[in-house]
């Protein structure tokens, strides 16, 4: 097999914090370094890589982009431009693909919210995303998504042929997300968020598509039960937006004590919190995947998710489906679950069995291939 030089934006990856696609785009050059030992990496970066990316060697290295101010579109083609040797194949793991360059092209699109849901964005991030993308999506030779719900959301609304979109589904990771069976460190995490009685879990970011202010209203009449909802709000990092109206929510229905928001949750507790649940519930209007539901059930969590987009893929037959749009039917599957405590542990076993079909290695496999097939075409 040819050598080939594989050039990455590894920006999104060299993150704190790192949530959704930043989060995808670190694992990926994880396992793209572990699996692949026959092509040769660059990997850009604005900044010096951190601690966690993979260690340079030969065949992985990493390059510090000489302009600072428009990666995608100023940046990376003038380092792909004024490249001595040209890559193959430039990959980016991000919603954005470079408009100008001298080779060929594969990105990712995670989700088409902004245009399903546009209301749920901010004016200048729905008009960056909107009209970026679907350049970006004009340009690139290949388009990696992470389910079907999002291909076919692709295919209708970029006009792409079937054979130009592969589905790369998202991991976990194992050594963090797992059964727990430290019950003392779970009560000791528990006790750290003040968290005093059973409780249903939310974690992610904090924006109205998450659909949160009915997750909030279908507790209303639930009893002996906490809606506990980790995710910031503000600060470094990833954070939510329009989230004022969710905070307020518990206060206008008179229920604050039932509710708790424990801001930004260090990875390291996410899995405790989740084995101390009666079950996670992630009730979104969309997702392109959806990866906290999936380490909830690598951790033997029940799972409730909506019925709509991709979360029928992650989780099965093992999850509890709902519709979203009924606060009635959210608050029926929590009871369900919640208080039925033989439920709880077959939907336990069932999680754990739907979760190991996923893994990044699977993912950087899948990757690997799309670029090799598009840099020997």
């Amino acid at each position: 097999m040819t050598k080939l030089k594989i050039w990455i934006d590894g920006c999104e990856a060299n993150v704190p914090q790192r949530l959704g696609s930043s989060q995808v785009a670190f694992e990926l050059l994880k396992n793209l370094e572990k699996i692949d030992k026959q092509n040769s990496y660059t990997i850009l970066l604005a900044n010096p890589p951190m601690e966690d990316l993979p260690k340079e060697r030969i065949g992985w290295k990493y390059q510090i982009l000489k302009i600072k101010k428009f990666k995608t579109y100023l940046a990376i083609p003038f380092s792909l431009f004024t490249a001595k040797e040209k890559p193959d194949v430039f990959f980016s793991p991000t919603q954005y693909a470079p408009v100008l360059s001298p080779v060929k092209r594969v990105m990712m699109i995670f989700d088409l919210s902004y245009l399903l849901f546009p209301q749920y964005f901010k004016s200048r991030d729905l008009w960056q995303l909107k009209l970026w993308t679907w350049i970006s999506a004009k340009v690139t030779d290949h388009i990696i998504t992470i389910s079907k719900s999002a291909k076919d959301d692709i295919l209708k609304l970029y006009k792409k042929a079937k054979e130009d979109v592969t589905i790369a589904y998202p991991g976990f990771d194992n050594q963090i997300y797992h059964p727990i069976r430290d019950d003392k460190k779970i009560i000791e995490v528990i006790n750290k968020y003040n968290i005093t009685e059973k409780y249903v879990l939310y974690t992610g970011t904090i924006q109205p598509r998450k659909n949160l202010i009915s997750l909030i209203e279908a507790f209303k009449k639930i009893d002996n039960l906490t809606l506990v909802i980790a995710g910031k709000t503000k600060g470094l990092g990833r954070q939510g937006w329009m989230y004022e109206g969710i905070l307020k929510k518990p206060q206008e229905l008179g229920i604050e004590k039932k509710v708790i928001f424990t801001g930004f949750v260090p990875k390291e507790d996410l899995p405790y919190l989740m084995s101390g649940a009666e079950a996670f519930i992630l009730p979104s209007l969309y997702e392109g995947f959806g990866i906290p539901p999936l380490e909830a059930m690598a951790t033997g969590t029940p799972v409730i998710v909506s019925n709509v987009s991709s979360l029928p893929e992650v989780v099965g037959d093992a999850g509890i489906l709902v519709d979203p749009y009924s606060v009635g039917q959210i608050e029926q599957a929590i009871r369900t679950i919640a208080f039925d405590k033989k439920l709880q542990l077959k939907k336990s076993k069932e999680v754990l069995i739907q979760a190991k079909k996923f893994s990044w290695e699977k993912m950087a496999k899948v990757v690997l291939k799309v670029l090799e097939r598009v840099a020997n075409d």
